[in-house]
């Protein structure tokens, strides 16, 4: 049986083609969806875009017949706009002149006529709601990111002893006949690896008997830099020798590296001590500079009426990368903080010779950044349309590197499936021009406090 899918308004501004996903189904768009789609039409940010783009479209669809009858989608499905069911029952105590109130009751109409209706809308109360009378209801997800077990980047594998001898020795292994645990089965299996996966090798005779290495599409290889200490920072698990690992290598073998984990992990610590180790001690002028974003300041939001220059209006959004810089321009744990003068001007300094720049997110549209060490923090509030916005945006010898956390997401129409940074990982996992890594809950090192809280909060 066809179903009818009912699209609310912010499955439109999240994704302007979500119209064309429901297969040969058919699609119904409530008059008070057009309404507030209006509303958004002159946004300059990523909604207004997407307000605009489903404008063109649907005007592109009534040029082919009447919308409030329907009209054919190039997926066998039709559309209609639903201007009808003002009479339909609904809660006595519900607000008819709200929006999500009103497309409920056309869900409802069209349900007491005998139609298949799934409300699609990214608001959860919504979906509640619905559920109160009777009507089903789905999230809506551009692309199929799982909600569990997502790509890592990594991965455990076992091995007889003499294999692993035989790893560091010839400095490769096969990738043939190794072993992963599945706990919950409790058995082994071989998995499917994929290119550049980070591998942790363990001895089947002795599991604390381990190597480091990484999958390069054909074996599995060393690390070659897991012993770097940028900028005097030691990597202290195994999570920070793959970060290490991925942030170092080239960026003209590794330019997109997606680093994701929970707070404290130094995702952003080692992406900036990195980034200064090539500037600063390399001295080959394989980078130009660190240009740092964070999405506080989105595509979506204005920051013209903000006083003062561009860096002034972000810097309230870019204290957590002076703090990190305030450990990297001193790595004397004992004396960093007893002239806090000095301490402020050292990480001026950095800012003042532009070494680190930081921008607005919505600055990097239309640009070719060529030979930056692109930082973009807090990657997990950006959609995937954003994120697909900065890579393209990525020029020869720059390298992106995007970090987030998947559970701390700020945006109200992401959730740890439909974020840019987890959409980002999925998309580009086997890819040979990325890298990336999951860090974990138990290499977090920011402090024994933050762990704890990591862990159970």
């Amino acid at each position: 049986m066809k179903k009818t899918y009912v699209l609310d308004t912010n499955v439109i501004l999240y994704s302007a083609t979500a119209i064309l996903s429901f297969g040969d189904n058919d699609v119904v768009i409530p008059e008070v969806v057009l309404e507030e789609l209006d509303n958004f039409k002159k946004d300059k940010g990523e909604l207004g875009s997407n307000a605009r783009q489903a404008s063109r479209m649907l005007d592109a669809l009534r040029k082919q017949g009447a919308l409030v009858e329907g009209v054919e989608l190039p997926n066998g499905g039709k559309i209609r706009v639903e201007m009808n069911h003002h009479d339909t029952v609904i809660p006595v105590s519900w607000d008819k002149s709200k929006a999500d109130n009103r497309i409920i009751q056309v869900c409802k109409g069209l349900k007491e006529l005998g139609e298949d209706v799934v409300l699609i809308t990214k608001d959860i109360f919504e979906r509640i709601k619905a559920d109160t009378v009777s009507i089903k209801s789905d999230d809506y997800y551009e692309t199929e990111v799982p909600e569990n077990d997502q790509y890592t980047g990594r991965i455990e594998l076992y091995l007889p002893f003499e294999k692993i001898d035989s790893f560091y020795s010839n400095k490769f292994i096969n990738a043939e006949n190794l072993l992963s645990y599945d706990n919950e089965t409790e058995d082994y299996y071989e998995p499917h690896l994929y290119t550049n996966q980070f591998v942790l090798l363990h001895s089947i005779e002795n599991p604390k008997q381990t190597a480091l290495g990484r999958y390069d599409g054909k074996r599995i290889v060393p690390l070659y830099f897991k012993d770097v200490k940028p900028m005097g920072i030691s990597p202290r698990n195994i999570g920070q020798k793959f970060m290490i690992e991925a942030l170092c290598t080239d960026a003209s073998k590794a330019p997109l590296v997606i680093i994701k984990g929970p707070a404290g992990t130094a995702k952003t610590l080692f992406s900036l001590a990195v980034g200064l180790q090539k500037i600063f001690e390399e001295n080959i002028n394989e980078y130009r500079r660190i240009l740092v974003c964070r999405p506080n300041v989105t595509m979506d939001e204005e920051i013209g009426f903000l006083p003062g220059t561009e860096e002034e209006k972000i810097a309230p959004f870019m204290r957590p990368i002076f703090d990190n810089l305030e450990i990297l321009v001193d790595s004397d744990e004992n004396e960093r903080y007893k002239n806090e003068k000095e301490l402020q001007d050292k990480v001026k300094e950095v800012f003042d010779r532009r070494i680190i720049v930081t921008e607005a997110v919505a600055y990097l549209r239309g640009r070719s950044i060529v030979k930056n060490w692109l930082i973009i923090d807090e990657a997990q509030n950006l959609s995937p349309k954003q994120i697909k916005a900065i890579t393209t945006r990525v020029g020869e010898g720059t390298k992106l590197i995007l970090i987030g956390d998947p559970d701390q997401i700020d945006h109200p129409f992401m959730d740890s499936r439909s974020n840019g940074l987890c959409y980002a990982s999925e998309k580009m996992k086997g890819s040979e021009l990325c890298y990336q890594i999951t860090l974990k809950f138990d290499e977090c090192e920011r402090s024994p406090l933050a762990f704890e809280a990591a862990r159970k909060l």
